[in-house]
């Protein structure tokens, strides 16, 4: 479990290296949706790291739903609002943006897959490594 936990928490820190390495590298279209899939690659990192015996497929799911709650939630207006108070607008703005954009949703779905791709493949090496006693 350590060892899992160890693995999200890495992997949540390249997540956001590579989300901010690709914002100062890329503009546009590529850089809103690249960092529209990690951000829910870092969600799925999260959901590992509070939660490591989780299952791939449960935590790509939770991660999807976070992610398309978030962009909803963009529709009420109340983070368009708090990206503009001084204290709290740029982490609310990076957490939960600003503006409803329905593509996002798309790019979410890429990031919930490459992130259960990742995940699922790091539960067949682990359970290889230690399988379970038989009954």
């Amino acid at each position: 479990m350590i060892r899992t936990r160890g693995a999200a928490a890495a992997a949540a820190l390249l997540t956001v290296a590579a989300g901010l390495g690709i914002r100062s590298a890329a503009t546009g279209d590529v850089a809103t949706y690249a960092g529209d899939a990690l951000y829910t690659v870092l969600v799925l990192a999260l959901v590992v790291l509070i939660a490591p015996r989780v299952r791939a497929a449960w935590a790509a799911g939770v991660a999807l739903g976070v992610s398309c709650a978030v962009e909803f939630f963009q529709l009420t207006g109340v983070p368009a609002e708090l990206a503009t108070r001084a204290v709290v607008g740029t982490p609310a703005r990076l957490v939960l943006g600003t503006s409803f954009n329905a593509p996002d949703l798309f790019w979410y779905a890429v990031g919930a897959g490459a992130g259960w791709a990742v995940l699922s493949r790091w539960e067949r090496s682990r359970n290889a490594a230690f399988p379970r006693p038989s009954a």
